[in-house]
């Protein structure tokens, strides 16, 4: 019974999570983390796609690793900043230019603080079995 409910949220969620990838008001990583808990305790076929899958499983193992590249850094700085203040400028309140630059202040210092990942180490994320769900 409670498998195909944490099967439905993990697609759900996925599908949430890929849309802020380009939707600068979702946030895509609180998505996809959920989904791989969700595919993780209810799917392993679910679970090993996504956790490998050539754009999602880079983005999951960066930070379940708490490590991002340099690069992965400066592209999501750049996005999250372009997207935080484009956000603003179209809301238009004083109080979103006060919010907003303040929320994307501290994601950059949590990114800035994420560990350094060199460019070509491989990453392996396992499932989480847990017979007592299934």
């Amino acid at each position: 019974m409670l498998r195909p409910f944490l099967i439905a949220v993990g697609i759900l969620s996925l599908a949430l999570g890929a849309l802020g990838i380009v939707l600068p008001i979702l946030p895509t990583t609180p998505f996809l983390l959920l989904s791989t808990y969700c595919f993780a305790r209810s799917s392993t076929r679910l679970h090993t796609y996504l956790v490998n899958h050539r754009v999602f499983g880079t983005y999951i193992a960066n930070y379940y690793n708490g490590t991002m590249t340099l690069g992965h850094k400066v592209r999501t700085l750049a996005l999250l900043w372009v997207g935080i203040l484009v956000s603003a400028w179209l809301i238009g309140k004083t109080i979103t230019w006060i919010i907003l630059p303040l929320i994307a202040v501290g994601v950059t210092i949590h990114i800035v603080t994420l560990a350094p990942r060199p460019q070509k180490t491989p990453v392996v994320v396992g499932a989480v079995e847990d017979d007592a769900l299934r």
